[in-house]
């Protein structure tokens, strides 16, 4: 009689406030880029999914928005996806900056009243910007409930995963083995256009943006894409065109190659740009893009 391995399994949340790290650290635990990153605030606004299977153990890492106090509808439901995921989490990772004295803690972000079910693992991100004689201290100083990490140079990556299995419930694997993500190609495609336009306009324009894949057939060569860009307004829209269409060509051209290297296939992307006047504080216009408003967990 054979002896099966013990096998560890669950949800890892990925909190913290905007800008922390949390999408570059996703991309570094998978091993490929599945999270848009930009130096912009507030570019999650969704969950992303990311599986590691490795050995005995397989995480499902969820992405999540920074935790901020809405002034926006759009915002009210990045807040809510964020504690949505804290609620179902089976392990919560809460990023927190190294190069800031004293970050606000998880009850304070999250407006707790009580803690977590799960439990919580503090990770002291951005490490690579601190001399290493602060890195040091910060390790040394650290409970075992925390650890220094950088996303950007690896440092860390190994003992994070190492505590994070420790605290993963033994169950079987929830995915097959070779899955990276839970979500569609189409979402991922329509995420690299809105990196791309976060990349390449300024200031407002890109909090504005909003990106909604309406075809996607892989079953022609090329593979067919086509996306609309929504703008609040129309001085946004002729932005986004730019002169004679030179801004919209060359977002498409840099959006092509991205989701290229995603599908590993050539791609025509069939882009445009349409107005949706204050989407981001109209309910009916959010749901029209497939920000739905998740159930706000109860402290």
């Amino acid at each position: 009689m054979s002896i099966q391995p013990v096998t560890r399994s669950g949800f890892v949340a990925v909190v913290g406030v905007p800008n922390v790290g949390k999408s570059t650290l996703l991309n570094r635990l998978v091993g490929q880029k599945l999270a848009i990153t930009s130096p912009k605030a507030q570019s999650t606004r969704d969950r992303v999914t990311g599986i590691l299977t490795r050995d005995d153990t397989q995480m499902v890492f969820v992405d999540t928005p920074g935790l901020l106090e809405p002034t926006v509808a759009l915002q009210q439901v990045m807040r809510a996806t964020a504690l949505h995921a804290l609620r179902d989490a089976d392990v919560i990772l809460h990023l927190v900056d190294a190069t800031e004295n004293k970050p606000a803690t998880l009850a304070e972000l999250a407006s707790l009243s009580v803690p977590p079910r799960a439990p919580v693992l503090t990770a002291r991100t951005k490490s690579d910007l601190l001399p290493e004689t602060t890195r040091e201290q910060l390790r040394l100083a650290a409970s075992s409930h925390e650890t220094v990490i950088s996303a950007v140079t690896g440092e860390g990556i190994d003992a994070l995963l190492t505590r994070l299995r420790e605290l993963l419930p033994e169950g079987p694997f929830l995915y097959p083995e070779d899955d990276v993500s839970t979500q569609h190609l189409r979402f991922f495609a329509a995420e690299l256009v809105r990196e791309t336009t976060l990349e390449q306009l300024d200031e407002e324009v890109p909090h504005a943006i909003a990106c909604v894949v309406e075809e996607f057939r892989e079953d022609r060569n090329p593979v067919y894409i086509r996306a609309v860009v929504y703008v609040e307004r129309d001085s946004q829209k002729r932005i986004v065109i730019g002169h004679e269409g030179a801004r919209i060509r060359e977002i498409g051209r840099a959006a092509r190659l991205k989701i290229e290297s995603l599908v590993s296939a050539p791609v025509y992307l069939d882009l445009w740009v349409k107005v949706l006047p204050n989407w981001r504080r109209d309910q009916a216009a959010l749901r029209r893009l497939g920000y739905s408003l998740p159930e706000v967990p109860r402290s």
